[in-house]
């Protein structure tokens, strides 16, 4: 079984019993019998491990190209997971443009531990050797670098052999989220990156009906300490869950096929309305980072984000939105509208927001596997809403 689209159907089998089941059982039970005091099972106790759960690691890792993976009970979770590897002292590169929720846990969590971290922009290169010396000359050599490979939600694109490079050149981890390109585009432990996480809440899983995450590596000491902080932490995916995300994970490349090519023709129109700035997406020729995304990656994703100029109110924009929902989250086969500055980076000052590129007009969507003429078509209705609008305040 050497194809990805066959991997995504079948996972790894894990042998847990004889019944011949098609799919994997839902093993809801908290503890396991032991056969005798002295001989240890396989499964103890859910939370350090459970077959569902098991099932699905294996078949995450399998499509990242991993030893072996871990499933947790969120992102965030995941995430907290592969900084919580580190120490106090320890300084951690990551880059300028990352999630929400993860400037949050790094400031408002990790900085109390004792990390330290610093800012670099990962798609320039002499931007990343620079943080790196910087970091060296200081006295507090960096541990690693953390890094979208696709940004949220300015859709910069990373180089990852380039970053990879840098990194080890100065003896430091990778680690990098995979969440908007999945495995379908990109497996980074083939381009020398440590960990590979994912908010599996998203394409992975893809149905808008569970939260999770996943952590994967090749390194046996690097996954002895992740599976410490999902055992000893807790935040174990449920077996439910964990079934949820192995079914959401067979049509992955079926849905990332409609999303692309969805997205592509959402960016396309966005383009050349006379209401619209800019787009960001790597999938547009005329994109700064097209060229690089072509090259290393097998799928631009479903994700865009675009700026709307003064003569549109674009809180009303989304307000008068039909077909999409305004919420925050993405990857999931309905379309999702969402203002950044008020929704997924809220948690960001606006003075760093605005440093990043995210300002009050940026909206971000996250392309679904509807009728693209129908996406559109609500997309220019709501426009035109808000545009409306606009100019009946300015006429009073």
């Amino acid at each position: 079984m050497t194809h990805f689209e066959t991997q995504l159907v079948h996972g790894a089998s894990i042998d847990d019993n004889s019944t011949r089941a098609v799919n994997p059982p839902i093993y809801n039970s908290s503890t396991y019998a032991f056969e005798t005091v002295k001989e240890y099972p396989r499964w103890d106790y859910a939370r350090s491990g459970n077959p569902t759960r098991e099932a699905v690691e294996k078949q995450v890792a399998l499509l990242e190209h991993a030893s072996v993976g871990f499933a947790f009970s969120s992102g965030l979770a995941a995430i907290h997971a592969a900084f919580s590897i580190f120490k106090p002292g320890d300084h951690i590169i990551t880059g300028d443009n990352i999630y929400g929720g993860t400037y949050s846990i790094i400031h408002e969590y990790f900085e109390r531990w004792g990390l330290t971290f610093s800012e670099a922009d990962t798609t320039n290169e002499e931007a990343l050797e620079k943080a790196f010396v910087e970091a060296e000359d200081s006295g507090h050599p960096a541990r690693a670098i953390y890094f979208e490979v696709l940004t949220n939600p300015l859709l910069k694109v990373s180089d990852v052999r380039t970053v990879v490079r840098v990194a080890k050149k100065h003896n430091a981890l990778v680690i990098i989220d995979n969440t908007f390109v999945t495995p379908y585009g990109q497996q980074p432990l083939d381009l020398g990156a440590d960990i590979v996480v994912h908010s599996a809440t998203k394409y992975l899983s893809g149905h808008s009906d569970i939260m999770a995450g996943v952590a994967v590596t090749n390194d046996a000491e690097l996954a002895q300490k992740l599976y410490f902080a999902l055992n000893r932490v807790g935040g174990a995916l449920s077996p439910q869950d964990a079934n949820l995300l192995r079914r959401g994970i067979q049509t992955l490349a079926l849905r990332m096929e409609r999303h692309d090519s969805n997205a592509l023709k959402v960016a396309q129109w966005l383009e050349n309305n006379q209401y619209v700035t800019h787009v960001n997406y790597p999938g547009l020729e005329s994109n700064q980072y097209h060229k690089i995304a072509s090259e290393q990656l097998r799928s631009y994703g479903g994700v865009l984000s675009f700026e709307l100029d003064e003569r549109v109110d674009a809180e009303k924009m989304l307000d008068s939105l039909k077909l999409f929902t305004v919420a925050v989250s993405l990857g999931a086969v309905e379309s999702l509208a969402e203002l950044p500055c008020r929704m997924t980076h809220f948690e960001l000052p606006r003075e760093e927001r605005l440093k990043h590129g995210i300002t009050d007009g940026l909206v971000r969507l996250s392309i679904g596997i509807e009728d693209v003429e129908d996406i559109i078509d609500d997309l220019d209705q709501a426009i035109h809403a808000a545009v409306r609008e606009t100019a009946v305040r300015e006429a009073l």
